[in-house]
This record gives structure tokens, sequence and C-alpha cells, in this order.
């Protein structure tokens, strides 16, 4: 599993017209899953993003995680975080996990944060053309891989 996880004012998520999720200040997830993964490494990475300490206490140091200040949490799926363009020019997704094992872990991690944290979650749409605002703070970028 790979997570692009960004520190944001604010996020959200449109399908066609109509936004599918919103958050102010908290989290984007880009969440791509291998063919690999397994539910543990997926409760894994919802534990250390919960807990990761990328916002700024009353001193100005990264000792806060996005459960300290109620942030919010925009999960977004992305198979292409799996995409291998070491030959020619077209990326091979060969290593992303097909949408019958991708689409039910999405929505276990989903599930994962709304029921291990008050925060509110808020995600995409699995499968479909997204697309995706938001005003990065910092900027603050990680990549998470288990």
């Amino acid at each position: 599993m790979k997570v692009v996880v960004q520190r944001v004012k604010s996020a959200s998520v449109t399908v066609g017209n109509k936004i599918t999720g919103a958050i102010r200040n908290g989290l984007l997830l880009l969440v791509g899953i291998h063919q690999d993964d397994s539910v543990e490494q997926m409760k894994w990475m919802c534990d250390k993003i919960l807990k990761l300490r990328v916002f700024e206490d009353e001193e100005e140091k990264m000792n806060l995680s996005v459960t300290d200040v109620q942030g919010g949490i925009l999960v977004v799926s992305q198979f292409t975080l799996y995409g291998d363009a070491k030959k020619g020019t077209r990326p091979s997704y060969i290593e992303a996990a097909r949408p019958e094992k991708a689409e039910p872990m999405y929505e276990q991690m989903v599930e994962y944060f709304k029921s291990h944290s008050d925060l509110d979650i808020q995600t995409g749409k699995f499968g479909a053309m997204m697309d995706v605002k938001l005003v990065n703070d910092g900027p603050v970028t990680l990549i998470l891989e288990k």
C-alpha cells in the first residue's frame, strides 16, 4: 500500500459536477493499493496516518496529529501510484490491485477511519474520473508505503 499524505488547508473532490467529498484543515490521502496488500497492512497504514505528527503546535513544531487538531481526512483512490515507467513512455500498472480487490480494501480503509476516530472522513469515488482541488498547507507532503 502506498499513500501520498498531504496536509491541507482545504481539499475537495468533484465527479462530474457534484462534490463527493470536501474537508477544511486536515489530510488529503491519495491511496494506491498493491495487488499483494493485506487487511493488516491497511490497518497499520490507517493507524500510522491517524497518529502522524504533521501539524504544528504552539511552538510551530510538527508535534500534533490530525486527531489532535480534529482535522478532516479526504480519502481518494489512485491506482496510478503503482505506475511503473522504467521501460518506454507508457506506464504499466501491473502491480496495482485489480478493482475487485482494491475497491473493497479502499472501502474498508474508509470504514476503519470512521470507526477508529471521530474525525470528518470524506471520500472521492472509486474508479471515477475525479477533479481533486487542494490548498497544500506548508507544503507538507509525505509518501508512506507498507
